[in-house]
């Protein structure tokens, strides 16, 4: 998974007035949970930009003044009800030998046959939240929707888990393909319609034959 560094200084003071004193500064005042003991932490609010207001989601470096880096993830973020302005950010702080669990966005993949015949492609799930080890967390998780056709979904089983586990009950939908009133028949069952078409055709040419030599033997007994 991509990582973003975000520079911060260390808060000694964590008052109601220095946090206000801080956001009039345009910094984001801060604190980093999982170590030793809680971290106090703040850092301009354009340097969020591209952790907050973005589809993806990234690990998050966090690099203070005195030289300590701090691996984390993004785990709770407070905007003002009003100018939706970040007023607080909590961070989680992750070890290469522990696992974490994060919401991954899904990525839908492929051109549906479904969907080219004429059906509707709805999203159900747009994000899963999985576990796995820092080094195994995805930036996305793809789902291939290839070979769905009108009338298909799609599990969380059909995703490829190797390097993680995803924290939903298996009969969690993820797409499904929808008929619409433009909807025609999959390929393959016209194929297969196209095929019993023949073998009806051969059939009743099969059967027209001794029905005309019938008719050709009547006036002969006479």
């Amino acid at each position: 998974m991509k990582s973003i560094t975000i520079n911060g200084s260390q808060r000694e003071s964590v008052g109601k007035v220095a946090t206000k004193a801080l956001r009039n500064a345009g910094k984001v005042p801060c604190v980093v949970y999982g170590g030793d003991k809680p971290i106090h932490f703040s850092a301009d609010e354009l340097a969020f930009r591209n952790l907050v207001y973005t589809p993806d989601v990234h690990t998050v470096v966090i690099a203070l003044e005195d030289g300590t880096k701090i691996n984390a993830i993004l785990q709770d973020i407070q905007f003002h009800p009003v100018h939706d302005r970040i007023l607080h950010m909590d961070f989680y702080q992750i070890y290469d030998d522990k696992e974490v669990m994060l919401e991954i966005p899904v990525r839908v993949t492929g051109n549906s046959k479904g969907v080219r015949n004429g059906g509707v492609l709805r999203i159900v799930t747009r994000k899963l939240r999985i576990k796995a080890l820092p080094a195994n967390l995805p930036d996305f998780i793809e789902a291939d929707i290839t070979e769905m056709k009108i009338g298909h979904k799609m599990y969380i089983t059909d995703i490829d888990t190797e390097n993680f586990k995803i924290l939903h009950p298996d009969n969690t939908v993820i797409c499904q393909v929808r008929t619409s009133r433009t909807a025609i028949v999959d390929e393959v069952d016209e194929e297969e319609e196209g095929i019993e078409g023949e073998e009806g055709a051969e059939g009743a040419e099969g059967e027209a034959a001794p029905a005309e030599g019938a008719a050709a033997e009547a006036p002969a007994e006479e």
